[in-house]
């Protein structure tokens, strides 16, 4: 498959980077979002970052176009909130709106694929298609087959992957996958530490960032997921795995609860102008 229409629904950070590799390719992208406003501050966030990049902005801008909802596509590629019911509702309406052919891929970064291809009636065209954050610069994309994704649908999106700039690494279904399987518990652990005391923000992150030579810190890089994004990811391995290993810690929950989810608030372990 060629994907030359893909349709791209959530405008937010990672909707909009994603409308933007795919856009830079040379294919025809449909940006989608329900709330106002959304996709032209989507379209605002891939002009600035092509402008960072020094890209051409208004030829990879002239292949988005913005939709008021699902239009038929090559291609789906689901990035809205992470809540299985939200997603599953993206799928159900994705498949009866896109053509038999088409495949249905989600960004999600916990919740199991096998779960959004029960909502369709085309299970071996459902797929997991993980972008990184910031996903113009990030390499990775890790895709995870479902139950009954098939080969060609997998060997499909594998190609789009590295014709997109991407290295593929491939998953089975678990919850959280690979890289939130090994990520959350890491970052959870540095909020216990913050939390009984250990050291500050400042001194946990530097350690991971000198010590351990990650290029930002397991607090920082909280802030810009966004905590309440890892709060639902912890609550999906918890879930899933039924080990209390993953239960999101009370900090975390706190910060959440008390409005500071990190950059895209203004606040979250640091403070954000």
């Amino acid at each position: 498959m060629t994907f030359e229409h893909v349709l791209v629904v959530g405008a937010g950070q990672m909707g909009a980077g994603i409308a933007q590799v795919v856009a830079a390719s040379g294919r025809r992208v449909s940006l989608q979002d329900p709330y106002p406003g959304a996709t032209e501050r989507g379209l605002a966030a891939v002009r600035k970052s092509l402008e960072r990049l020094d890209a051409d902005a208004d030829a990879t801008l002239a292949r988005i176009t913005t939709v008021d909802d699902l239009v038929a596509a090559d291609l789906m590629i689901e990035a809205v909130v992470e809540d299985p019911t939200v997603k599953a509702d993206v799928f159900r309406r994705a498949d009866a709106v896109l053509p038999p052919e088409a495949i249905l891929a989600s960004n999600t970064s916990s919740i199991p694929i096998s779960t959004l291809a029960a909502a369709t009636a085309r299970p071996d065209r459902v797929i997991g298609m993980h972008f990184f954050n910031p996903v113009p610069i990030l390499k990775l994309v890790e895709v995870i087959r479902g139950r009954e994704t098939s080969d060609d649908t997998t060997n499909a999106i594998v190609t789009l992957s590295q014709e997109l700039g991407k290295v593929p690494a491939q998953a089975n279904d678990f919850p959280g996958f690979v890289s939130n399987r090994i990520l959350m518990p890491f970052i959870n652990e540095a909020v216990y530490a913050l939390q009984d005391g250990v050291a500050d923000a400042d001194a946990i992150d530097t350690v991971a960032k000198l010590g351990f030579a990650h290029p930002m810190g397991p607090l920082a890089l909280a802030d810009l997921i966004g905590l309440d994004t890892c709060v639902a990811i912890m609550d999906v391995l918890h879930d899933g795995l039924g080990d209390p290993k993953y239960a999101p810690c009370p900090l975390l929950r706190e910060h959440v609860d008390a409005g500071r989810l990190g950059r895209k608030s203004g606040r979250g372990f640091f403070t954000y102008a």
